[in-house]
């Protein structure tokens, strides 16, 4: 794909387009895409942040056309809060995820949740959204948040991921809402449909998008292998674990490696194989 710009927003098929929001960092990459779907009727897909500039340069993209829906598929603050001013300009539902009250009590990840979203409709698992020329499918893919939905655009065989396939990293999932068992089991779901291609709200458009869950999943259980292998050693606390793991990690990515070992930590503690003494882990068996 051409390098994208902030603000323009640039057609990638029929139905298809999408815009970047003017927030990059570790998190977000270049920033977050939100999807612009239809022809004359249109769905708008994680508008983003709210701040001023990218709500006019999301109504520049609609240019006057009829917006059915607003759809969000899940509730951090770089996906979800330009839903309410958009709603108010263009007077479209907010349809999509379920509210999240979470707190935010471990590290800073991320954008943290959106505590004043408040959808007109909540859509559940297989429950659609339809206008001129397009059907949205919600497919829920819990694990990088409780509430994370995808959307399956079946005109053009494409999945809206979301964050819980990227373009460019894998996801977060950080405890208590963050779920590395949900997580895994809907890596798995996405991989048994026959979707064509996939538009992450992060990175470039995944035209291999089995290959690329299944090496996602692999990537996943190369970690569970390493933390046990970790923990037959001996048993360890957390900070140490990471800091065996991952090894020149940029130090703003070290909240977010510990909460991914903690998530897999957790899911091994269910499975019977590891065990929490206090702030120190052990193997099992």
């Amino acid at each position: 794909m051409d390098e994208q710009q902030t603000g323009i927003a640039q057609p990638l098929e029929p139905l298809v387009a999408r815009l970047l929001a003017p927030n990059p960092s570790p998190f977000t990459y270049t920033g977050t895409q939100l999807y612009l779907v239809g022809q004359r009727e249109l769905a708008v897909i994680d508008p983003g942040p709210d701040a001023p500039e990218h709500i006019d340069a999301i109504v520049a993209a609609i240019a006057g056309r009829p917006v059915g829906a607003i759809v969000i598929t899940h509730t951090h603050r770089d996906h979800s809060p330009a839903s309410r001013p958009l709603a108010a300009i263009t007077g479209a539902p907010i349809v999509g995820c379920a509210p999240l009250a979470q707190a935010n009590t471990g590290p800073r990840l991320e954008a943290g949740f959106d505590t004043d979203y408040a959808p007109d409709r909540v859509l559940a698992d297989g429950d659609t959204v339809a206008g001129e020329g397009w059907t949205l499918s919600a497919i829920h893919t819990p694990g990088h948040t409780s509430n994370h939905l995808c959307f399956a655009l079946a005109e053009a065989n494409a999945l809206f991921s979301g964050d819980h396939v990227m373009g460019w990293s894998t996801s977060v999932v950080a405890p208590p809402d963050g779920d590395m068992t949900d997580y895994m089991a809907s890596l798995d779901k996405v991989l048994r449909r026959d979707d064509r291609i996939y538009y992450p709200a992060h990175g470039d458009p995944i035209d291999n998008p089995r290959r690329l869950v299944r090496g996602m999943m692999g990537h996943r259980k190369q970690r569970e292998g390493q933390i046990l292998r970790l923990l037959r050693d001996g048993a360890r606390p957390l900070p140490e674990m990471v800091e065996r793991m991952y090894v020149g990690l940029d130090p703003r990515l070290r909240p977010a490696a510990g909460c991914s070992v903690l998530a897999h930590l957790i899911d091994l503690r269910g499975r019977g194989l590891v065990a929490e003494h206090g702030e120190v882990w052990s193997h099992v068996g």
